[in-house]
């Protein structure tokens, strides 16, 4: 049914290539191998697969990239795997379908993207649902992304969209099919996902997926088998969200805190990721000192001396000069708010290629400057290091079986690491919080499911204090070495 097994990923770049040739075969060639015959007895199946949609309404706008959202389509999806002797394990995986961030469109309502996804979602389950070859989760993931994509293809016809599905939103349509598939195989054998990244369930080491580089090389080098027992949490302030009581036009009154002093005190933050416009360069500034100024003043208060920020422009400066301006600015204005800056969100145009005079070797020495909506498959993230990005966002919406790699790349190249979710709440949050916790050098994770959609965490709390309830400023993550991802 799918096509098999070549092991000629970069066949000719040498041991310690440049750039410049890690990007040239790289972009010569498809991301990943495709799964050869099946070696292992641990080997899985698909046995059964099912999806369904949970729908809620944000407590208060979020707005990103000039856009604001206010609900949002949870995808929760069900399967059954069976191993060579017959035995048989249920997972779970979950994940929003981010149609505002994965298929931005100008032209293409809300309702008309999110339907897009939706028909995706019946394909790719209909594609996996046929599928029957036994392999690893990885190998289960790298072997289906062609399909998904053929029919990304497809539904874009059907549906006679100006604007074709974007790869990026073909990978979050699914991820939450990818994860159900590693949390059976992880139950079914009792371990936590990421101890089944070894010798003892993979036949292929990472050479086979990432080139020569990695020769002998197994995902399991580039995780950690037990998690780091706490994550600092990432706070979003989000574009329209109040900073001062006076900011606030009317009340949300439900409880929560409404302006950012509250927030850090509620939650005892110590990392704020600031959400800029990147067409306005005083409001951007601006923001920052606001933001600086009002998380000061209440960090004084609290006798805390040390927080760090993230500035995320989603992609909307219209050069690097913009960028570069606004680190100037910023650093004469307020030095000490600059000083705090932990590192830069992909701040240019998702189209690396369309885009290549955008090179981020100045903004990267003064801060890291991280990969996100471009990254979505190892050319991107080559092309970004070609083009001065220091740092790569994993997330789990781009699929665990790519994040994973993705994640020993980065590592192999020591770029900066960062976890940011997709305002991701429930089992999505504790997937993106396990990423977080078992990649090493992982800076944070995002987490602000609990802002924006707090109704949609409730079920989760009691069994997940230290995920969802945060006190101090970081996540409990020392309980994720569950069976499986640890979800459920």
């Amino acid at each position: 049914m799918f096509p098999r097994g070549y092991n000629t990923l970069m066949p000719f770049v040498k041991e310690n290539p440049s750039r410049r040739e890690v990007l040239r075969a790289a972009a010569a060639l498809p991301l990943f191998h495709i799964v050869g015959k099946a070696a292992k007895p641990t080997d899985i199946t698909i046995e059964q697969i099912d999806f369904s949609y949970e729908d809620f309404t944000y407590r208060t706008p979020i707005k990103f990239g000039g856009n604001v959202v206010d609900k949002v389509t949870l995808i929760n999806v069900n399967c059954t795997v069976k191993n060579k002797a017959g035995k048989t394990a249920k997972g779970f995986g979950s994940m929003p379908l981010g149609n505002v961030w994965s298929f931005p469109s100008k032209t293409l309502s809300y309702d008309v993207t999110l339907n897009a996804m939706k028909q995706l979602a019946a394909r790719i389950h209909q594609t996996m649902r046929g599928y029957k070859e036994s392999a690893h989760p990885v190998d289960h993931g790298v072997a289906l992304e062609p399909s998904f994509l053929k029919s990304a293809e497809e539904v874009s016809r059907q549906l006679k969209l100006d604007k074709p599905i974007p790869k990026l939103c073909t990978l979050v349509t699914a991820s939450p099919f990818d994860a159900a598939v590693h949390d059976a195989f992880g139950k079914l054998y009792g371990l936590s996902c990421y101890r089944t990244y070894g010798p003892d369930f993979m036949s292929k080491d990472l050479s086979h997926y990432l080139g020569p580089r990695f020769k002998g090389e197994f995902l399991e080098q580039y995780v950690l088998k037990t998690p780091k027992p706490r994550m600092p949490v990432y706070h979003l302030v989000g574009a329209v969200d109040p900073i001062v009581a006076s900011d606030v036009k009317q009340k949300v009154g439900d409880g929560l805190p409404e302006t950012l002093p509250e927030w850090i005190r509620y939650n005892g933050l110590i990392n704020l990721k600031i959400k800029l416009n990147g067409d306005d360069l005083k409001w951007d500034v601006d923001r920052v000192v606001s933001v600086d100024k009002a998380t000061a003043e209440t960090q004084k208060q609290r006798g805390v001396a040390k927080w760090v920020y993230s500035l995320d422009f989603n992609e909307k400066c219209p050069n690097v000069e913009y960028l570069l301006g606004f680190l100037r600015q910023l650093k004469q204005r307020a030095p000490g708010a600059f000083d705090k800056v932990q590192y830069i969100e992909q701040p240019t145009a998702r189209d690396l290629k369309a885009n290549r005079q955008n090179v981020m070797f100045e903004a990267a020495k003064l801060r890291p400057v991280v990969i996100d909506e471009s990254l979505t498959d190892m050319e991107s993230l080559y092309l970004s290091k070609e083009m001065g990005y220091s740092g790569v966002a994993l997330k789990g919406c781009k699929g665990q079986s790519q994040v994973m790699l993705m994640a020993a790349a980065a590592q192999k190249d020591k770029m900066f690491l960062c976890v940011q979710d997709l305002t991701c709440p429930g089992a999505s949050l504790i997937h993106s919080a396990g990423l977080s916790a078992h990649v090493p050098g992982v800076a944070g994770i995002e987490a602000n499911s609990r802002q924006y959609v707090p109704a949609a965490n409730k079920a989760w709390e009691k069994k997940f204090p230290g995920i969802f309830i945060v006190k101090d400023g970081t996540m409990e993550t020392s309980l994720l070495n569950k069976p499986g991802l640890s979800a459920v």
